[in-house]
């Protein structure tokens, strides 16, 4: 797919009026000019629809990884040099299914947010050996070219008592993002299908906050009781609700997997193939990122951990719609987890 920004930059206006307040002039315009972006999703209109304002959401996501994750980062650097601009497939989260504060538990802190911006649950995915469920998330006005969520969630009630009480006091302190402001700009733009540009910023600057780690910084103890229980958990604990990863739509994720070990980049050893065989990934491993802990005297220390990193995918056509298949996979998804837990 070729970038709408490369061939008419100007169409791209309202997308840049909902970046620029979030990420300045300057970032707003490379990423537009990095991804692909769906004519759909072009114009000039002082009021955007509500999939320009998930697509500029996601813009802005995908640069907080870039921040976050250096190897990522290099390779998107890399294409752009090429002239390849990326197709966002999906951006990855995980939440907690149990206490979380103020916070609404689970993947249900998302869906209040997306639903008005035109996303609805369109797959379930149990993962059993993490203790977890996903679910995609997918734009419904534009399915193909607005990225998904996957979102996770960690069923604290079923991890082992002491796991559940360091869980309870890890997030059990987590705070809202949205207020007033921001819901009454998410209604008017669920009534409507869009909103002003001024509606859309308030709900991005909102939807952005939610991205993070709405919970203090975990005391040592409890970080070290949920590694040694759930993985994943732990990971929260650091990270939060911030993305786990972001993934590139690739034609040949094998060949491209094979190229990038090439160059050095740190991949899974294997691609991961979904049942129906139609959908393959694989992902480069975890960068480690310094993190802050709290201890026992009420000092802080500072400890490297497993941050996100990034995913490449092929979606084959699925031969039952004539469309791209846009499921997961629960094998899938439980190999690509594996990536944050060896780094």
């Amino acid at each position: 797919m070729a970038s709408a920004s490369r061939n008419a930059a100007e169409s791209l206006e309202t997308l840049h009026h909902l970046l620029s307040p979030l990420v300045g002039e300057a970032r707003a315009g490379w990423v537009l000019d990095t991804l692909a972006i769906d004519f759909a999703l072009a114009g000039s209109a002082r009021r955007a629809s509500r999939a320009q304002v998930a697509m500029a959401l996601n813009a802005a996501l995908f640069l907080d990884l870039l921040d976050r994750v250096p190897t990522a980062a290099r390779y998107v650097g890399e294409m752009r040099e090429k002239g390849e601009p990326i197709v966002f497939d999906h951006g990855a989260l995980r939440t907690i299914d149990g206490p979380t504060g103020a916070l609404p538990p689970g993947h249900g802190a998302f869906l209040r947010f997306l639903a008005p911006l035109g996303y609805e649950v369109r797959g379930l995915y149990p993962l059993p050996a993490l203790t977890m469920t996903g679910r995609a998330f997918v734009q419904v006005d534009l399915p193909e070219t607005v990225p998904q969520f996957f979102v996770s969630e960690l069923h604290v009630d079923q991890l082992a008592a002491p796991a559940q009480d360091a869980a309870a006091r890890v997030f059990g302190t987590s705070t809202d993002p949205l207020g007033d402001e921001e819901w009454l700009a998410l209604n008017a733009i669920g009534r409507h299908g869009d909103c002003t540009i001024e509606e859309g910023v308030t709900i991005l600057k909102g939807a952005l906050r939610a991205f993070d780690r709405r919970h203090s910084a975990p005391a040592l103890a409890d970080y070290e009781v949920l590694l040694a229980h759930s993985k994943e958990g732990a990971w929260i604990a650091t990270e939060g609700n911030a993305f786990n990863h972001a993934t590139t739509r690739v034609p040949d994720v094998q060949g491209h997997s094979e190229d990038l070990k090439a160059a050095g980049y740190p991949l899974k050893p294997a691609v991961e193939i979904s049942r129906n065989g139609r959908v393959r990934q694989t992902a480069i491993l975890a960068d480690k990122v310094a993190r802050p802990f709290r201890l026992p005297d009420g000092r802080e220390t500072t400890l490297e951990v497993p941050g996100s990193f990034y995913e490449f995918i092929t979606r084959d056509i699925d031969p039952d719609t004539g469309r791209i298949d846009l499921t997961f996979d629960s094998g899938n998804a439980t190999g690509i987890f594996a990536v944050t837990r060896g780094a």
